[in-house]
């Protein structure tokens, strides 16, 4: 034991590595993105029998951490250990449980093909025995698609059918991949640290022989079998589907941490929604002189002079941002990320599809920096007024500092570094849109348009996620209340509405966070009064590594000087 720790605290350390364990054994290919060792040869087995075990383990440990965490005797950062154990194994029983492997096909990563052509080549090949490890996985590319496919047959002997457009969207992926030619193949595109020994021959014919054509054969399965099954835009949503209320359930919870009703947070968004108006009214009078918000959006959407002349501009304007957030972020943070975000275009491949941005948090070994991805794709017809706070929110002081904080938190259990906690993930990234604002880093009123357009995106995504899941709604129906209550261009709404459909419950993360990073605050600033420090806040909140709400809630309330 280490010094002051008693039998129960080394109970739930150990038990903090059995259930990481367990998610790096299900996600191989995360765990070496994320700089695991001992995965870098394998590839997720999704056949539902491993899904079966990978339950009952997940059952197993909450039980037992439940039982660590009731039974006293623990450090209080073992006591939130304990919580933090207890909410990740019960997301993995409800994310089996929606099965989302039968349904889910798409040309964004949550797809099956999707997901290995985004990922894999992020893989760092630094040595010889990673590059063969490489082509280990690589070799089970078949063996994986086959997998998903019969998970598709059984999805559909259930009634459990995907949507008809969005396997469309996966097989015009598929297209724009195998009709390129093999030299420009991104499963070619790492360099080989070291002698390659016929490395970069044996990957070439390994692509060419084994992997394109496993590609090819699922997307012949999509097309022969599948898209023939698949629902109609008038009925995208899980509540569709035969136990899709129970699937939606079990994935807000994953994604929210809560057990908030669909009908709440259908009512938080609308609620939301109502109030933005008179910030659009205040900004679109200072910048338009008109304060009708039809008309504000209007000029927005129509604007030229709104959007970007080309990629270039795009990313130029993006990195500016980024440094001008790293310059001002000492004053508002205490703890700094030990190393600087990169700014680069989505792949080619994944950007017709893809969102306006992401980020990809970096490796634990260092061989990967954290990377904030910007989609170029068309560029002419993005939104100039949504780059920055879009950068903020991804990058600095959003993702970047959030995970590669977390990441570095070498005190903590590895789990409690690594933990996927959406809530508190994305939570945090809409919280610093508006942070942004009070640390005076948007540059002019068009980019603050940006930081009230995404406030009506994230408030909408609670409108339309469980208008989509678990109202009936049709996609349509989401695209006109996206386009009457948000300021962004017909591409936008399109892939965020197609993206909700694809990945249920993901999108009512972001507003439900924020509300509750915001309430905590709130609270501890109305305790300290001049006492409170907001880089001390901010410290507490990311020192910790991800965290449930709840159990945030009640780390800040035991914060000294704030508990009653």
């Amino acid at each position: 034991m280490g010094p002051g720790m008693t039998t129960a605290d080394d109970r739930v350390l150990a038990l903090a590595d059995e259930l990481l364990d367990l998610q790096l054994a299900a996600e191989p290919l995360g765990a070496t993105l994320l700089g695991v060792p001992g995965y870098d040869d394998r590839l997720s087995d999704v056949s539902e029998a491993a899904a079966l075990v990978q339950r009952a383990a997940a059952l197993d440990i909450a039980a037992r951490a439940n039982q660590l965490g009731a039974a006293g005797g623990l450090s209080a950062e073992n006591d939130v250990t304990a919580k933090v154990i207890a909410q990740q194994a019960e997301a993995i029983v409800d994310r089996v449980d929606a099965r989302m492997v039968e349904y889910t096909i798409s040309d964004i990563f949550v797809g099956p093909a999707a997901s290995l052509l985004t990922f894999l080549p992020m893989v760092v090949l630094p040595d010889a025995e990673r590059g063969q490890a490489y082509l280990s996985r690589l070799r089970q590319v078949p063996e994986h698609l086959d997998q998903v496919a019969e998970r598709h047959r059984a999805g559909i002997a259930a009634g459990r059918v995907p949507v008809r457009k969005l396997v469309d969207s996966a097989i015009a992926h598929l297209d724009r991949y195998l009709g390129a030619d093999l030299a420009a193949d991104p499963l070619l595109g790492q360099q080989l640290a070291g002698e390659d020994n016929g490395f970069a021959a044996e990957r070439e014919r390994v692509v060419a022989e084994v992997v394109r054509p496993a590609f090819a054969a699922y997307r012949s399965l999509l097309i022969d079998e599948i898209a023939q099954h698949g629902r109609h835009d008038d009925r995208p949503g899980l509540c569709a589907l035969p136990g899709g209320d129970e699937a939606y359930a079990a994935l807000s919870r994953v994604h929210t941490t809560t057990d908030l009703t669909p009908e709440q947070l259908h009512q938080t968004g609308l609620d939301i929604i109502a109030n933005l108006r008179e910030e659009y009214a205040e900004l679109g009078s200072r910048v338009f002189g008109v304060s009708d918000q039809a008309e504000v959006f209007k000029r927005l959407i129509n604007d030229p002079d709104l959007r970007w002349r080309d990629a270039d501009e795009l990313l130029d304007h993006a990195k500016a941002a980024i440094e001008r957030a790293e310059e001002a972020a000492p004053r508002w943070f205490g703890r700094l990320p030990g190393q600087r975000c990169r700014v680069e275009p989505v792949p080619a491949a994944e950007a017709p599809g893809g969102p306006a941005a992401y980020y990809m948090q970096p490796s634990l070994d260092g061989l990967r920096p954290g990377v904030y991805y910007a989609n170029t794709d068309r560029a002419h017809e993005r939104d100039r007024f949504l780059a920055e706070v879009t950068a903020f929110h991804e990058a600095v002081p959003g993702h970047h500092f959030q995970l590669t904080i977390a990441m570095e938190l070498s005190e903590l259990p590895l789990l409690r570094r690594l933990a996927d906690v959406n809530a508190y993930a994305e939570g945090w990234g809409l919280y610093t849109e508006r942070l942004a604002e009070e640390m005076g880093l948007y540059s002019d009123d068009v980019a603050r348009f940006g930081m009230l357009a995404m406030d009506s995106m994230r408030a909408g995504r609670l409108v339309v996620d469980t208008g989509l899941h678990a109202k009936g709604w049709s996609r349509e129906q989401a695209v006109d209340y996206l386009r009457a209550n948000t300021p962004l261009s017909a591409l936008e709404i399109g892939n965020e509405v197609d993206r909700y459909i694809a990945y249920p419950g993901q999108a009512l993360s972001y507003m439900v966070g924020r509300l509750e990073i915001q309430r905590v605050r709130a609270e501890a600033e109305a305790r300290l009064g001049d006492r409170f420090d907001i880089r001390a806040f901010h410290d507490l909140v990311l020192c910790g590594g991800p965290l449930p709400l709840k159990v945030l809630d009640e780390v800040v309330a035991a914060w000294p000087g704030v508990s009653a």
